[in-house]
């Protein structure tokens, strides 16, 4: 494959191909540090991953369940800066990451 075909399939501006995979990810992980960032200085690197499902459920992954059980205290903060950045999140869920 060119490098250039390469270039394309992953730009994150097509329409097809795998540019939206890429673009999915790329809000994911804003979202991620975004309620990273709303959580006390101490909790760096306590969320793996988060996503708001169509439901309204933010589901949120820990990187450990002793970091799970902390973020369960926090998910009124969670919602609150999910909702600050324009999405529709009702409930929190937290679990915690499988690998």
């Amino acid at each position: 494959m060119a490098e250039k075909e390469l270039k394309n399939l992953l730009n994150p501006c097509s329409d097809g191909d795998l540019g939206s995979i890429v673009k999915r990810a790329q809000q994911l992980g804003e979202l991620t540090d975004t309620l990273s960032g709303a959580l006390p200085a101490d909790f760096a690197g306590a969320i793996v991953a988060a996503n708001v499902r169509d439901s309204g459920e933010l589901v949120v992954i820990a990187a450990s369940s002793a970091w799970a059980n902390r973020l369960r205290y926090e998910t009124d903060a969670l919602l609150a800066s999910a909702r600050d950045a324009g999405l529709t999140a009702t409930v929190c869920r937290v679990r915690v990451s499988s690998g």
